[in-house]
């Protein structure tokens, strides 16, 4: 939506917003969750949005309507056109759907894109869409869940917004910048915990911290420098007042650092300075006391290939 209200201002286009009623779309594509794209869902999916956008061009004595999804190569035409048509027809307006994908259209939208510095979303918005893109890509779905702590992870929506919201910053300010993508190595923690005794305790995992088959057990057999390490898996502990002192922070809990941790950069760094080699993706557990007793622990994490884009001034 930053975008959108970006290029309205540059284009001079008063920008309408209908409603986002999430509850209401999940409704009316029920029981077409599986459908791939072209199917049934995104015909349903037209039809409900279309008849938003006819319904206010109605309003305000337009003669035509159009959406912007027509420049999608991942949409039906027919669809598109045949649910346009439709409406159009419903309200007295036409539905114009020219085919912008020929003579090297998606292309040149490519070209125009780069050059004002647009968003580039690289699916419609569909939640049930993204999963079976992510899966075809055999990529996280990242999108689609953020930490219960609310910390703003790399690449996540959050981290986007803040970027761009940035880049209108830059504008406003007639501040140069170019947006410039990098590969990296990103990383999740689906869930995880700690049991000592059948017990949960709690632990706070830090960044990229991985077990290779999510579950391990053992002790913890001896320690090093204020690490203690497990006899199994690579695991290591942190007593939290060490990770204190390493974060120059004063945090009284586990749970506290659990559901307010520093930013995310900063655990990182906190991580290197625990642990010098950069390669590393050993599970590093933050507690309250070292167990002394039998420890099982569950950690699905992901690590993958991944692209952010960084704002840079020039």
């Amino acid at each position: 939506m930053l975008d959108v209200k970006r290029s309205c201002k540059i284009l001079g286009i008063k920008l309408i917003e209908g409603e986002y009623n999430t509850k209401s779309w999940l409704e009316a594509v029920r029981g077409l969750e599986s459908e791939p794209e072209k199917g049934a869902r995104c015909a349903v999916c037209f039809d409900k949005r279309f008849e938003v956008s006819a319904r206010k061009a109605y309003e305000l004595g337009e003669k035509s309507f159009s959406s912007t999804l027509l420049t999608s190569p991942k949409k039906s035409l027919k669809q598109l056109k045949k649910s346009g048509d439709l409406l159009g027809k419903k309200y007295g307006l036409e539905f114009i759907a020219p085919d912008y994908r020929k003579a090297s259209g998606t292309q040149e939208q490519n070209i125009l894109a780069k050059r004002d510095k647009l968003y580039r979303q690289d699916y419609c918005g569909c939640l049930f869409g993204l999963t079976m893109q992510r899966e075809q890509q055999q990529k996280l779905a990242d999108e689609l869940f953020s930490p219960i702590s609310k910390q703003v992870q790399p690449e996540s929506i959050e981290d986007r917004v803040k970027l761009y919201k940035k880049r209108l910053e830059y504008e406003n300010k007639d501040i140069e910048y170019k947006i410039i993508k990098q590969r990296f190595l990103n990383w999740r923690l689906e869930f995880g915990y700690l049991k000592v005794k059948k017990k949960i305790v709690s632990a706070h995992f830090l960044p990229y911290s991985t077990l290779k088959k999510d579950y391990t057990r053992g002790r913890v057999e001896y320690y090093i420098d204020s690490i203690y390490y497990m006899n199994r898996d690579e695991v290591k502990f942190i007593l939290l007042e060490t990770f204190n002192r390493l974060a120059n922070l004063n945090y009284k809990s586990v749970e506290s650092l659990i559901f307010n941790p520093p930013p995310f950069k900063k655990e990182v760094e906190i991580r290197q300075k625990i642990i010098k080699n950069n390669y590393d993706i050993s599970l590093i557990l933050i507690v309250k006391e070292i167990p002394t007793n039998n420890i099982e622990i569950i950690c699905k994490s992901h690590i993958y290939e991944d692209v952010k884009e960084e704002l840079l001034k020039v």
